[in-house]
């Protein structure tokens, strides 16, 4: 089963953005709010090579990127299979 995780804060648009085209996809997943954790902004920061910014989105682990980089991957047909494996 697919694993969606995606590292946000309550104000942040570009999180609302990428939240909004996986819920079109159809995707469940985790959201987890660093805005009051600085533990886990920094696992975050960590996990998602030294990338400080929200959103911060996972599939299976592996790090995809932020909200450009899901919509880039939108765009360029690859976000399906990869939300499908």
């Amino acid at each position: 089963m697919r694993r969606v995780e995606i590292y946000t804060t309550p104000t942040c648009p570009y999180c609302r953005a990428a939240k909004q085209l996986l819920a079109t996809k159809g995707v469940s997943y985790e959201e987890i709010d660093v805005s009051r954790d600085p533990a886990l902004r920094q696992a975050m920061t960590q996990r998602a090579g030294g990338s400080r910014t929200v959103p911060q989105i996972f599939v299976n682990g592996q790090h995809v990127g932020d909200c450009d980089k899901i919509y880039a991957l939108d765009h360029a047909g690859r976000l399906d299979p990869l939300l499908a494996a």
